[in-house]
């Protein structure tokens, strides 16, 4: 049994500076993630890239290779460390100390914390289009990981479609790479310009940063030659064994292009399976079209003493990340009694203003790139639940027979009982059930999270590392 004042789960930007922060206040820290080594999602292998591949940081961009002094920030902390590590229940008793049973070296931990912090972050939006499931479909995150982790890219030719910034900012990286890409299919409806006016004030005063970057990346993209489809929709793959070619519709007529690789992205959401098997309290955010648990202002969840940090309360990226992990570990000391800090305190009145300025491009991202509205209409046979294999078709079928919601329609269909546990179908069921019934995505709710929320094996769970 490990104990520790604060135990912190995933190593990106919020977790990575919370426990730095914490460290500094007095606090012992464990920071507990999947990856080999520290960075998330965003700065992904930055280690080994810089030392082992620095010709990667070229094409890979500044905002990357800036993860580097984030991480020795992070290593010189000195805050426990458990990498490669999986956590797969979290014990969260209104009172009392936290209990989070990880995996890791093939060994079930338990780790008793004061406070938790949950810092998972994001994941990429479910894209399920007919053909989704063809080998060669990957999304944009999967591909960017593997060029990030490894140097390497699918086949070409490479389709990219979808819409917001992480579709700019790989195109932009494939293009420095020299890495060939086919198509970019932009699937943003039309009047984005107008919906995104009346926040462009706003943006402009505050997060002028962010949006010079985006205008660097479409001017990179409009001046690499790439052809690029706007307002795209009904769009599939097709082929037997393998993604072959897609289909789709730009400017009111079909298309068809050549592909080896589809790349699909319609944007990230919080991953919300902690939070939820904790019981804390979510909203749906109309805008994002996902759920995120509710956070005071001090990031804590209705759960006492267990807080969320980056974009697993709400997408706002790896800076507005790295604020928020400030601001919680700040409170966190306070609530621990490390430190005894007027409410006036200059540091988190900093960390509030800077996390202030970078959310307020968010509006703007959310009404120019909106989730898209399809998604809630799907029927047919497109695979929904690809680890049950359960179609759009079936879902509404489950809603016909009696099903209210989403862990109902599970006991129907078996959707969400897969080894991803939902994370997959989750939203998409619920969008699905919600237009079925003629409801809102707040009243027909979310699965319920059960423990392993992660598949664990039975050596693991037999070497457990306490009495019980």
């Amino acid at each position: 049994m490990t104990r520790t004042d604060l135990a912190i789960i995933g190593a990106g930007p919020a977790g990575m500076e919370a426990a730095a922060t914490a460290r500094e206040a007095g606090l012992s820290v464990l920071l507990i993630d999947e990856q080999p080594e520290p960075g998330g999602q965003i700065w992904r292998a930055i280690e080994r890239n810089t030392t082992h591949r620095p010709d990667s940081l070229a094409f890979l961009g500044p905002d990357y290779a800036a993860g580097r002094a984030r991480t020795e920030r992070f290593r010189s902390s000195g805050a426990g460390y458990w990498p490669s590590a999986m956590v797969w229940h979290l014990d969260s008793p209104p009172e009392g100390e936290k209990t989070v049973v990880v995996a890791w070296d093939g060994v079930t931990r338990q780790v008793q914390a004061r406070a938790v912090l949950i810092a998972t972050g994001a994941m990429e939006r479910p894209v399920p289009v007919p053909g989704w499931t063809l080998p060669g479909v990957m999304t944009i995150g999967a591909a960017q990981t593997l060029l990030k982790s490894s140097g390497l890219y699918p086949d070409a030719p490479l389709v990219l479609a979808g819409c917001g910034p992480l579709l700019l900012l790989f195109a932009a990286q494939c293009q420095a790479a020299g890495i060939p890409v086919a198509a970019v299919l932009d699937t943003t409806p039309p009047g984005a310009a107008m919906r995104g006016l009346p926040f462009l004030p706003q943006a402009l005063l505050l997060g002028w940063r962010t949006l010079l970057k985006g205008h660097r990346l479409m001017r990179v993209l409009a001046r690499s030659g790439i052809p690029v489809y706007r307002h795209v929709r009904e769009l599939e793959a097709h082929g037997t064994e393998h993604v072959e070619r897609v289909r789709f519709v730009s400017g009111g007529q079909p298309v068809e292009l050549e592909a080896t690789t589809l790349l699909l992205h319609e944007g990230v959401v919080p991953n919300p399976q902690l939070t939820r098997l904790i019981g804390c309290e979510h909203r749906w955010n109309v805008a994002q079209r996902c759920f995120h648990p509710v956070l005071s202002d001090r990031g804590e969840t209705s759960v006492p003493s267990v807080f969320v940090a980056g974009d697993g309360g709400g997408i706002g990226g790896a800076l507005a990340a790295e604020h928020a992990g400030r601001i919680a570990a700040l409170e966190i000391a306070e609530e621990l009694g490390a430190v005894n800090r007027p409410s006036g305190d200059i540091e988190i009145v900093k960390a509030r203003d800077h996390l202030r300025a970078e959310m307020a491009v968010r509006p703007l991202l959310d009404a120019l790139y909106p989730p898209p509205a399809w998604i809630g209409k799907l029927d047919g046979d497109v695979p929904v639940c690809r680890c049950e294999d359960v179609s759009a078709r079936a879902v509404r079928g489950a809603a016909v027979d009696g099903a209210p919601g989403p862990n109902q329609a599970k006991a129907f269909l078996r959707a969400g009982m897969g080894p991803c546990q939902g994370r997959m179908c989750g939203l998409t069921v619920t969008e699905i059930l919600a237009d079925a019934h003629d409801k809102k995505p707040d009243e027909i709710g979310y699965y319920r999270i059960r423990p392993p929320i992660k598949p664990v094996t039975v050596g693991e769970l037999a070497a457990l590392d306490g009495p019980d």
